[in-house]
């Protein structure tokens, strides 16, 4: 086998590469049953391009040398060349032999992992995730065979947009216990979490002509960057101690508007139940919509379940949930009920965005609501987070006494402001970092600038064990060393 070379001159000329290890990525190709030997040549072949083994411009020998010494026909190796030929991987010419083709590069070597991780700190309270161990391996295993089992062959197919109907039929009387939602299963889509649901209805109120839509400050980071993709630019609104405020939101012009009234994301607010009214006669003021993202709605300790706002008037609150929370966010499974003047649209997006979410997923996670096994996971992580809550405090109180924490009635996180002798917040968090905790303060997640004097911090504890909770709170309490000790 030849490649080719520079010689001294700057011209190219063939090198010869012939000899056992030029030719060992084909001999397996060669031993191949015989009628596979051609495919397998011409895969080692393409193989040997792309992964860079064969380079660009290098010579192959003719097909009656590589024949000869791989021990096959001259046939065989002529169609692996014209095949590779016509595909773009070799290039040849009358009288000219046959090389490797220009255009190809190589391969990447391996496949990069671009998964949110954890940065590898000593002790980490950003939140956001849960406790990913307590997923329900066992029960969800013996869904899973039960749904293969019974599911008849043309579950298989393509499914409706919204979702199988045996599962919104499950979400509807799930959300309807539950949450108070007026859940009608024929305007429930199931869709791929909350990221997915924001989407959907920002294509929608864009095609309607909705160039922005308010979003809750502080609030979650992503609402910009998912209706950004769409086109639709945000607004953030301020929060009062009842929940969004209702002067900057008439004044901003903006017809659509996201919350989190059941636990405001991050404060850990309640809208009150005037809020909440106020909210609803904007909205049909304006012939508008409120999003309601209920991300957490599910977790409460200290109080009586908050229902959700789109009970009060399913056709101004489009609802959205997920199962990120409760089960696991790489299960990708959420839902979306939408009003009905509101549901077609958003139905036939759906539709031409993916065709459906997975059927066997969605038959299994019916199963996984119809025999209750939902309901006790979701009493199970009730049981493990108040625990996990109530460390927190405990050791809040221990080693940052005066610490004012709020937010703890619910959710998975808290907000601890600290005394202002632990300030100012930047020093702070560059002294966390230095011992290895991973924190977010509470400005993090405001559009506006704030005052960074005092601390305010907020701490996720679902996905650590009371143990972890305790040594991260000792340990960021000793790295601290506030002002006037």
């Amino acid at each position: 086998m030849t490649s080719s070379r520079t010689n001294p001159e700057g011209t190219s000329e063939p090198e010869d590469l012939t000899g056992s290890a030029a030719w060992e990525l084909l001999l397996p190709a060669a031993s191949a049953p015989a009628r596979a030997r051609g495919r397998s040549l011409q895969a080692a072949l393409r193989e040997a391009v792309r992964t860079g083994r064969l380079a660009p411009d290098t010579r192959l020998p003719s097909s009656r040398d590589l024949a000869a010494d791989l021990g096959v026909s001259r046939g065989l190796v002529t169609e692996a060349y014209e095949q590779l030929a016509a595909e773009g991987y070799l290039r040849s010419g009358r009288g000219a032999g046959t090389w490797v083709s220009g255009a190809v590069r190589a391969a990447r070597p391996r496949a990069r992992d671009l998964a949110p991780r954890s940065p590898g700190a000593r002790a980490d309270f950003v939140a956001g995730t849960p406790d990913l161990s307590l997923f329900p391996r066992a029960a969800w295993a013996a869904a899973q065979r039960g749904v293969l089992a019974e599911s008849p062959h043309d579950v298989l197919g393509y499914p409706d947009p919204r979702g199988l109907p045996r599962l919104r039929t499950a979400l509807a009387e799930l959300l309807a216990r539950r949450r108070g939602v007026v859940a009608d299963p024929e305007r429930l889509v199931v869709v791929s979490g909350v990221a997915q649901a924001t989407t959907l209805l920002g294509f929608v109120l864009h095609a309607r002509g909705m160039r922005i839509v308010g979003v809750e400050d502080p609030g979650s980071p992503q609402h910009d960057a998912l209706y950004a993709s769409v086109g639709v630019g945000t607004v953030p609104l301020p929060l009062d101690e009842e929940g969004l405020a209702l002067g900057p939101l008439r004044a901003s012009g903006v017809r659509a508007v996201v919350t989190t009234p059941a636990h405001q994301f991050p404060t850990g607010i309640a809208y009150s139940a005037r809020r909440r009214a106020q909210l609803l006669d904007w909205a049909r003021s304006v012939d508008g919509l409120v999003f309601e993202d209920d991300y957490d709605g599910d977790f409460r300790y200290d109080r009586a379940p908050v229902g959700a706002l789109q009970g009060l008037d399913p056709e101004r609150v489009a609802y959205a949930g997920s199962v990120s929370k409760s089960l696991a966010p790489g299960l990708r499974l959420g839902w979306l009920l939408v009003p009905e003047s509101l549901a077609d649209e958003v139905v036939e997006r759906k539709r031409t965005m993916d065709l459906g979410h997975p059927t066997l997923d969605q038959a299994l996670f019916a199963r996984f609501l119809e025999r209750g096994d939902y309901d006790r996971q979701l009493r199970r992580c009730q049981r493990a987070y108040r625990q996990r809550r109530d460390t927190l405090v405990a050791a809040l109180e221990e080693h940052f006494p005066g610490a004012e924490v709020t937010g703890i009635a619910a959710g998975l996180h808290v907000i601890a402001e600290l005394p202002g002798k632990y300030g100012p917040q930047e020093d702070f968090l560059d002294r966390a970092a230095s011992a290895g905790v991973a924190v977010r303060p509470l400005t993090a997640y405001a559009h506006a600038r704030a005052d960074d004097a005092v601390v305010r911090l907020v701490l996720g504890y679902a996905h650590l064990s009371p143990a972890r909770i305790r040594a991260g709170i000792r340990l960021m309490a000793g790295a601290m060393h506030p002002r006037g000790r």
